[in-house]
């Protein structure tokens, strides 16, 4: 199997739920919002679909 690199951003992730609610009906708050980002991340890391990284930069 290929392995590929992908760049998961949780505020990319931030304003993708935010559309989605909204285009559902829901409105939720900036903290709801960055909540469920680092959840979502956490998962994702947890089913072992990504690897955690730190940038140099921290």
């Amino acid at each position: 199997m290929k392995e590929i690199e992908v760049v998961i951003d949780t505020e990319e992730i931030a304003e993708f739920f935010l559309k989605e609610l909204i285009r559902r009906g829901f409105v939720p708050s900036r903290m709801e919002l960055e909540e469920m980002a680092d959840i979502t991340f956490d998962y994702l890391i947890e089913k072992c679909i990504i690897d955690e990284e730190m940038d140099d930069d921290e």
